[in-house]
């Protein structure tokens, strides 16, 4: 398990994808986009439910270089995966295509929709966001693909109307049900903060963190996930289902006395499934007020308690994730580990963990030797700042 440089390594993406750029369609690119994968320090499975949650954009992008072109065509080319896809421009563009081509297709529609769709480019695009990890590598790609289409049309969207068009397609085109966190963190992330978003509202308050001595530690188990396979959709179906019995019209309204009363008719699942949510949205409100006031110990609990209610409440973390994090807490705070939980969609991916900056590397080190020697796999681990949302690097099309 490494720790690698964040900063450097989104600068080393933006000459891979200019110089791929170049290489591949013969001239250099005049425009530049990026827009980062985010982590959810808390408040999972929450944001389709009307909660909270508390996430920050990570210093991780992709990246795409583009330029205009005379064909009446759109072509696309991932650096990374060495594949291309191509549209006429006017192409209708619909539901049903495989793989990652997907994502700009459904962004490419959203725009379509408001009559932006006779855009004629090339574009090269490359990625340190890892796949399948549960930091938002697609909901990067669609940011970033609003990002370049904004650029090229001169036509800005408000910061919510592209995070929204972003999510309708992962909703339409990929298939998974999704919340708005992931968009919106793409979207609105900026230098030195988490945002408490309250996904019902989509309002979003800010929560400054500023210190160096602590560092926020992600940890990809490399155990990959698929969430359109039905697990997610099915959770989401569960939810919707229990509120509908519980009578309530949004769950900040129910409470642990109205599960109690409703256990029967819910029955074990969606009872497991809506302690879980009435639980998170508590957790996620503390955790920002134990932030703010700088209650690290407080934060570190919160975390492990989500990861309990994740792992036996709503069911979608899986052996290796439970490994990481039973690993972080043995280590403890004296070894400057505060918390530790999975993040994301789960059934694989990432923990986030919250270290003493001054031991991350003796943490990093201690639980690649203990994931090795318990699972036989390896991990990756890098940490990240609260970064900048989605941008343009270069525009040259005056």
């Amino acid at each position: 398990m490494t720790a690698l440089s964040p900063t450097e390594s989104t600068e080393a993406l933006c000459r891979r994808a200019r110089d791929e750029f170049e290489s591949r369609f013969g001239r250099p690119a005049t425009i530049v986009v990026a827009a980062p994968g985010r982590v959810n320090l808390i408040g999972e499975h929450i944001d389709y439910n009307d909660g909270f949650v508390l996430p920050m954009a990570i210093e991780r992008y992709v990246v795409i270089a583009a330029d205009t072109n005379d064909d009446d065509a759109v072509r696309l080319y991932s650096v990374d995966l060495q594949q291309d896809a191509a549209y006429q421009t006017g192409h209708d563009h619909l539901p049903g295509e495989k793989g990652w081509s997907k994502y700009p297709q459904g962004v490419l529609a959203g725009f379509a929709g408001q009559g932006i769709d006779s855009l004629a480019f090339d574009a090269a695009f490359t990625s340190n966001v890892p796949l399948g990890g549960g930091l938002s590598s697609s909901a990067a790609l669609e940011v970033a693909t609003a990002t370049l289409v904004e650029a090229i049309s001169g036509k800005t969207l408000g910061l919510a109307d592209k995070a929204l068009l972003a999510q309708k397609a992962e909703h339409d085109f990929a298939g998974v049900p999704c919340g708005i966190m992931d968009q919106f963190s793409s979207v609105f992330g900026r230098d030195g903060e988490f945002m408490l978003l309250d996904c019902r509202s989509q309002e979003i308050e800010a929560v400054p963190f500023a210190r160096d001595d602590v560092s926020i530690v992600i940890t990809n188990s490399n155990v990959k996930h698929e969430l359109a396979g039905g697990e997610y959709a099915q959770r989401r179906q569960q939810c919707d289902e229990a509120k509908q019995i519980l009578g309530a019209d949004n769950w900040r309204d129910v409470t642990a006395d109205d599960l109690a009363r409703c256990k029967d008719e819910l029955g074990d699942e969606r009872f497991r499934r809506s302690r879980h949510i009435i639980g998170e949205i508590a957790r996620t409100l503390e955790t920002a007020k134990a932030l703010q006031s700088g209650d690290l110990d407080t934060v570190g609990r919160l975390m492990y308690d989500s990861h309990n209610s994740l792992r036996d409440d709503y069911e979608v973390s899986c052996g290796e994730l439970d490994c990481l994090v039973d690993l972080a807490e043995e280590i403890g705070p004296e070894g400057g580990v505060y918390g530790s939980r999975m993040t994301g969609g789960g059934f694989g991916g990432c923990t986030v963990s919250l270290v003493d900056s001054a031991k991350a590397s003796d943490v990093i080190a201690a639980m690649a030797d203990g994931y090795e020697k318990a699972t036989g796999k390896t991990a990756d681990a890098f940490a990240s700042r609260p970064a900048r949302g989605a941008h343009i690097v270069q525009n040259d099309l005056g």
